[in-house]
Order: structure tokens, then C-alpha cells, then sequence
């Protein structure tokens, strides 16, 4: 999550205090950020980047299986 992202949900979240609260916005927003950091880098997240390289990895795989579950099948009908 970039820290755009964080920055905005924290925004919103201090916006959506009730009025009587909102004094302590500019402190809640604060938390809220610390909060949302430090629970996202505990989260085992991996990039866009190592997510679409897996993805590739996994159809070449499903593939290769096919076409060996093939190959198997046409050996046992022999």
C-alpha cells in the first residue's frame, strides 16, 4: 500500500470523527496513520510485480501438466 493510500485512509478516518472530537483531529489523523503502518507492515503482502511473475509461473506450470497428463493417458491406452 503506498503511502499515498495510507495518507488518504488516515485523512478519512479523522473526517469521520463527530464534531465535538474533531480538536483532536490533526492528533487522531497522526495515530491513525502510525496505526495503518504498522499494521500493513506486519501483513505478508507481496508487490503487483511478484504477484504477476507467480501468475505466469503457475499457467506455464498448468500447461505443462496438461500437456504431460495428456501424454500419460495416451501411454496407458497403449
Amino acid at each position: 500500500m503506498s503511502d499515498d493510500s495510507i495518507e488518504n485512509l488516515a485523512r478519512k478516518l479523522a473526517e469521520s470523527i463527530p464534531e465535538g472530537l474533531r480538536s483532536m483531529r490533526e492528533d487522531l489523523e497522526a495515530n491513525f496513520r502510525g496505526v495503518l503502518r504498522t499494521g500493513i507492515s506486519k501483513l505478508d503482502l507481496v508487490t503487483r510485480e511478484e504477484f504477476e511473475v507467480q501468475e505466469a509461473v503457475l499457467a506455464r506450470t498448468r500447461e505443462k501438466l496438461t500437456r504431460l497428463e495428456a501424454k500419460l493417458e495416451e501411454l496407458e491406452k497403449n
